[in-house]
């Protein structure tokens, strides 16, 4: 269960907004609650202008070996912790980054290798995992350490995608892990990035993929499973690394269900997403949903699906300044909740989605499997849709690698030219 408010909040906004739900439970009240507090927070007044170098400050804690002791309770998220820094610094202010840091990102990164298994673990000497290896691998391409990308052994890297592909077409996340659309985002996420792409490794995930989009129109886990808002992006993001998205995204999902289903994660008044259905609006779904978003937009043109924006991104920045912005630096869930280094990665990787329109580019690379990832362009939302001021601005990224823009296609290319 979700941490109560404090009572300051709660002070915030008086008037309660109307509950929707006729039978009052425990999770009407605190939706109820969420909005109200929301509420207050957006009409006190003008928009808050975006806390960056406060920001800057909270993120650079772990690269600079900052952390207190409580975070040993991460010791098997260590290639997170440097991700997700790096994705949020990179957005707000890439010249906070120095090449101290890189240099101590690609440390830390190596020795979370499994020297056994080839692909990446939470820590050292921890067993690799998709999800480590997606991390670290983001991690050590935002560093740009070029002397670290020719250190990778990706031979090795792909014989562990490899031994982590089930016959059915999905992925385990780990030797004797759990299958699930993560694991295939993760695997196909890396390879792309490293250029180790091949039909070998992509056999039958797509329609592993279409099997987990639900009935209400998201995408599961995993077959039967609930529609989730990181889900739903992991598979989305998978059809657009498996070949030509204007054909694998229709193809292998219901896309009127899908857009249906999307377009009931964003609440009023709080502006915010929600990850499922009657679930409390999250900062984090800022990225989940709203790269959803992204990419939907950049493909409706092309799917002849029409151009307009068919979500608020108004709203959603409202939700991020107003909201999801501690005093103190960071950003987090909503308000009553601490800041984190993974919201504050998403929530400002949602922040860049608001401020960009992002559009899929065929043209720009040859038609080929491990390519179609990097062929987006982006160019700044109309000020009809959303207005950014400069003090609010935050940097593109490609909506697909979740990276600053550009740092995806570097990497790529520097093994592509090998």
């Amino acid at each position: 269960m979700a941490a109560p408010y404090t009572p300051e909040l709660n002070k915030v906004h008086n008037e309660k907004v109307p509950i929707q739900d006729s039978l009052i439970t425990e999770t009407s009240e605190m939706q109820d609650e969420t909005a109200r507090v929301c509420e207050g927070l957006i009409l006190e007044g003008q928009l808050p202008n975006l806390n960056r170098s406060a920001h800057v400050e909270f993120l650079q804690v772990p690269l600079q070996n900052r952390l207190p002791a409580s975070f040993t309770g991460l010791d098997a998220s260590k290639p997170w912790i440097m991700y997700w820094p790096l994705q949020g610094i990179s957005l707000l202010d890439p010249l906070a980054l120095s090449p101290a840091d890189s240099s101590r990102v690609s440390a830390s990164v190596f020795a979370c290798i499994s020297p056994t298994e080839g692909g990446f673990g939470g820590g050292h000497g921890q067993i690799a995992h998709l999800a480590s290896t997606y991390a670290a691998l983001n991690a050590l391409a935002i560093s740009q350490d070029r002397e670290a990308w020719s250190a990778l052994d990706r031979k090795k890297i792909y014989g562990y995608l490899l031994a982590m592909k089930c016959e059915d077409g999905g992925f385990r996340m780990h030797h004797g892990g759990e299958e699930d659309v993560r694991a295939i985002y993760c695997a196909l996420a890396s390879a792309a990035l490293l250029n180790i792409m091949t039909e070998e490794l992509v056999a039958g995930s797509a329609e592993w993929i279409s099997r987990c989009q639900t009935y209400e129109g998201g995408i599961g886990g995993a077959p039967d499973n609930e529609a989730h808002g990181g889900y739903a992006f992991c598979g989305l993001a998978a059809l657009c690394l498996l070949g030509n998205p204007i054909e694998t995204v229709p193809k292998y999902l219901d896309l009127a269900n899908f857009i249906q289903w999307l377009s009931a994660r964003q609440y009023q008044p709080e502006g915010g997403f929600s990850g499922r259905s009657n679930k409390l609006v999250d900062g984090c779904y800022s990225w989940w949903v709203g790269g959803c978003w992204a990419i939907l937009e950049g493909l409706m043109p092309a799917l002849r699906m029409g151009s307009d924006v068919i979500w608020s991104k108004a709203d959603l920045q409202k939700y991020i300044l107003c909201c999801c912005q501690s005093a103190s630096g960071g950003l987090r869930d909503k308000p009553g909740k601490s800041a984190d280094f993974y919201h504050s990665c998403y929530v400002l990787s949602g922040l860049s989605v608001v401020q960009h329109r992002y559009k899929i580019s065929p043209q720009k690379r040859e038609s080929k499997l491990g390519e179609w990832s990097l062929m987006w362009d982006y160019e700044a939302e109309d000020e009809k849709v959303v207005k950014v001021v400069a003090a609010n601005a935050v940097g593109p990224l490609n909506p697909v690698h979740v990276l600053p823009w550009g740092v995806a296609e570097m990497m790529h290319d520097f093994y592509a030219k090998q």
